[in-house]
């Protein structure tokens, strides 16, 4: 593995560990009521902005060729 890989995976075991932290203290501290709009939209916009920045880089690679 090179030193690149390495950093790419320690930057990602760091935001994971902190983004896990967050949510372990803070996150009962913040009231969401549990109504079905809420709930569907917390399910489907992590998703959507996925496949959005996905999109939007298969559209960036075909435009360079």
């Amino acid at each position: 593995m090179s030193l690149n890989q390495v950093g790419f995976v320690l930057k990602v075991l760091i935001i994971s560990t902190g983004l896990s932290a967050a949510i372990k203290y803070f996150g009962p501290t913040v009231s969401i009521a549990t109504t079905p709009l809420n709930i569907l939209v917390i399910v489907t916009v992590p998703t959507l902005i996925l496949a959005s920045v996905l999109l939007w880089r298969i559209l960036m690679t075909r435009q360079l060729d």
